[in-house]
Parts: structure tokens; sequence; C-alpha cells
């Protein structure tokens, strides 16, 4: 039987909103009352610290955590008192608690969440760590991994039409309120849109909330911006595997990813921007790069993909065996485990990739750009700003000529340094490389000419300047030094490595 979820009542969900407010129920106040060990064991999904430091607390936020996040037992009085706008009966009324023998628990997750200066309140199903037990197919996800992911990553100019798929529990979207003028998400799960809607009248927010699979809700509608964090994991269609509506899309698998950027540009405005995660599967004797590059071909959208994450099956089937409260060495964890390997035996996939996707439509009649980058190392959390540049740097490129390029008085960033490597006893480098402090952290690997280029590239010279020169002291031809130092700028640029003079 599907559990409930809370409904919306706005004088209630209003009382509600100042208790927690005046609880200091935040990310900031609930780490003051836990202290960091507690709060990183909480993190890790080990409450036992965070049990016995709630519990010893009289705080309301102290109160608010035992009962939304450890879904401990809480007695009366204390709800009442954390609570005190609302009290006991209109938590019942909004379907967030129950009462049980002489104890309240709770029937759903809330807690606090924020970014940069911007703080909500998301509801969603209890956790495995709440309940003890694992969860339910029709489980409503909270805030994860993968959403917090998106929403870095996610470029943040004010756009006027934006749309969440797969919204969940409304995650995206709260990001979205502050940066988009209209906001629709959609969802095929309708536990998952009541959530949503909660939230959105527990942060005081206006989504137009539609029920239908993927992109099927917005037929003939476009958008300046598209959000999703979509069912994307590869799932067995076994009944040995839990078909959680969170993560499986209902297709073998990565059809649910490809689907999407096969058919995400017709949704799109010119200039308007996609950006999902997914996964892809990668046959024995094939790439990433061919296998996500295929999908592409024919969707005329510039399209920029940073792989982030590679697992083998094994890897992947463990990961997602645990995922939802299962534990190795069940019965239930070895069958599932089984399954995968034998799905992706099925298919000879030999690795499983992850990362972000971003899909631009081009405003003017051109080639699009394909750019599908292997990144995995440390990326700062706010890499939305990295990302905007990043995609409007391409943009630029796509649309600017090798000429153009030359003529261009670009500078290094502060933040790209030089390393030269020699090996021992020899007095020239064999390897010379550019370093990336911000960003992507990338790591470009120069040639004499690109290094004497850089060593130059401070605003004042054009490439085509610089060529002259340096093709004069190497004693080199100019046309193939030109060409190799235009290829060096537009690899480095595209990363803001190297930017254009504004001056």
């Amino acid at each position: 039987m599907t559990a409930p979820v809370p409904h919306v009542d706005e004088a209630l969900i209003a009382r509600l909103r100042a208790d927690l407010a005046a609880a200091d129920f935040t990310v900031i106040g609930t780490s003051e009352v836990l202290g960091p060990l507690a709060a990183a064991a909480l993190g890790r999904e080990q409450p036992l610290p965070a049990r016995r430091v709630a519990g010893a607390s009289d705080a309301p936020a102290a109160t608010l955590i035992r009962l939304f996040t450890l879904g401990d037992p809480v007695d009366v009085a204390e709800v009442e008192r954390a609570l005190p706008t609302l009290r006991l009966h209109g938590a019942i009324e909004l379907g967030l608690v129950s009462e049980e023998g002489d104890g309240v628990v709770a029937r759903c997750d809330v807690r606090p969440y924020a970014s940069d200066d911007r703080h909500w309140w998301v509801a969603s199903d209890l956790a495995e760590v709440a309940t003890g037990t694992p969860v339910r197919e029709d489980h409503v996800l909270g805030i994860g991994g993968a959403s917090t992911t998106l929403a870095q990553w996610t470029i943040r100019r004010p756009v006027r039409t934006a749309l969440d798929l797969g919204t969940g529990c409304g995650v995206q979207a709260l990001h979205l309120g502050h940066h988009a003028d209209e906001i629709v998400v959609t969802d095929l799960s309708e536990r998952a849109l009541a959530y949503a809607r909660f939230n959105a009248a527990l942060n005081e927010c206006a989504w137009d909330v539609r029920s239908g699979s993927m992109l099927e809700p917005v037929a003939g509608q476009r958008f300046d911006l598209i959000v999703s964090n979509p069912p994307f994991v590869i799932t067995p269609r076994s009944g040995d595997v839990p078909l959680f509506e969170y993560r499986d899309g209902g297709a073998a698998g990565d059809a649910v990813v490809a689907g999407l950027v096969r058919t995400v540009g017709e949704h799109l405005v010119p200039g308007g921007v996609a950006q999902f995660l997914g996964n892809w599967e990668v046959p024995s004797g094939s790439t990433w790069t061919e296998r996500v590059g295929a999908w592409l071909e024919g969707t005329g959208l510039d399209a920029w993909v940073v792989q982030r994450e590679v697992q083998d099956p094994a890897e992947y089937a463990e990961t997602w065996s645990r995922d939802g409260g299962h534990h190795a060495g069940t019965a239930d964890f070895d069958a599932m485990y089984a399954a995968w390997l034998d799905d992706f035996a099925s298919r000879d996939v030999e690795s499983i990739g992850f990362g972000v996707i971003t899909l631009h439509r081009p405003e003017t009649d051109r080639t699009p750009f394909v750019d599908l980058m292997d990144e995995r190392g440390p990326v700062p959390p706010a890499m939305g700003d990295v990302a905007q540049v990043g995609l409007e740097a391409r943009v630029w490129l796509a649309e600017h000529s090798d000429d153009e390029v030359l003529d261009i008085a670009w500078h290094a960033t502060p933040d790209v340094t030089e390393e030269r490597h020699t090996l021992p006893g020899s007095s020239d480098p064999s390897v010379i490389v550019a370093r990336q402090g911000g960003g992507l952290g990338r790591v470009i690997r120069l040639t004499t000419v690109t290094a004497a280029y850089l060593s130059v590239a401070d605003g004042g010279l054009t490439p085509r300047q610089a060529v002259g020169a340096i093709a004069g002291i190497l004693d080199l031809d100019t046309a193939e030094t030109e060409r190799e130092v235009v290829a060096f700028v537009r690899d480095a640029a595209k990363d803001g490595l190297l930017v254009a003079r504004t001056d």
C-alpha cells in the first residue's frame, strides 16, 4: 500500500515555516546542535553520534532532528515545544507526523537545505537511516549526491522560462527560483509531485507542476533552460532488482539518457541550454566518446559533456545493489549483483561512465560543436560559473574563424602556471605543461612553440603577431606555426586558461 504524503494547507504550512525558522532549523543551526563529529557521521548515514547528541539536548532544533531526520519517537510535549505555532494537531493534519502510543513519529523527512546565501526546507520520504529498512519502490528521494552535483553545475544566468524535468521533491526547482521567472516541473511519479507541491508551498515558490513521462507534459513548449536529474541508473529488467522510481526510467541500458539527448533540443529556444546528469555504457572495443557522440548526431545542438567517473560492471553493480538500504552478504544483495552482471554481459559492456551533459541550441546557422572531455579531478563547488564561462567561450569559438582568433589579444589567467620537467643530466625539459588552478583544473601539454606563445600571452600581442617572432627565432615555417598556435589558443580559451583582452 502506498504510504501517505503531506498535503498542502497554506495556513498550516505558514505556521510550520514560522516554527522551523524560530527553531533555527537551518543547515548552520543543525550543524551547531550536532557538532562536527555527529554531523559528519550523519552525512555518512551513521546516525548513532547524532542520536546521542540530539537526545541530550532540549533545543527545538535537536527535537526536530530526532523527529524528522533520525525517525525517532518523540514525546508529545517536546513536539509541542518545537512546533509552538503549528502544534501537534497541525503537524498531524498536514500529514507530517502521527501519534504512536505515548510518542510522536514522523511520516516524512523534513530537513534544511542551503546554497550560498539561500536556504530552504525540503520534505521527502524518510530515508533508510531513519526507518532501518530498505526503501519502497515509490520512494521519493530528498537531497542526495546527484541532485547537489547537478545544482552545482547548473548555469545560473537569469532566464525567463525554465523546466525541471523529473523534479522529484523539487530540489532543482528551488535553485531555479532565484534566476528564472517561470518554472515548470514535471515527474511521472504522482508521489514525487505531491512532495514537490508541498515544498513549493513551504518555501513560498510558484511552480507549474505537471504530471507525465519525460518531455510529454511540455509538448510544443520551448524553454531558456532545462535541467534534469533523470532516472539515469542502468537497471536490469529483472525481477531480482527493485524498480525504484527515482532511479529507473523503465528502459534497458542507457536508453533513457540517450533518448533525452536526442529529443531535448526540440524544447529549447535558440540560445537555450539543457543540463543533466547521465550514465552511458561502453561496450567492449568501443569508447565513451563514440557512444555519446552517436547520440548527438543529427540533433543540431552544441554539446559539452564532461565524464566525471568510470566504473566497471562489478563496481556499478555494487554501488546500486547497496542503494535503497540493501547490504552486502544478504541474499537480496547477491541476487541484484548477479542480475546487473548478467545484464551488462548480455550487451558486452566493459565500463560505465557518469558525467554532466550540457547542450545548447545555436542562435546562428553554423556547424554545432561537440566537446567530450574526461575530467575526473576535483572541481570547485560552484561549477555553474565555470560552466557558463566555458559554454560562452565554446560558442564564441564556434562562431569565429581561425583568422579572428589569431587577431584577438589573449592573456593567460592568473591561475595558470607552467611546469617544466627535466630528466637528470639534461639541459632541456622533456615535458612542459600548463596547469589551471581553478575551473576544471585542465592540464595541457605544451610544445616548444605553444610554450613560447604562452610566455608572451599577456594581452599585449595577438597570436598572429607572436607567431612571426616565434617562427623566426625557432626557424620554423610560419604557416605551420600559426596552425599550431591557433589550435592551442582554441583549446586553452574554451576552459578559461586564456581570455581575450577586454580594453
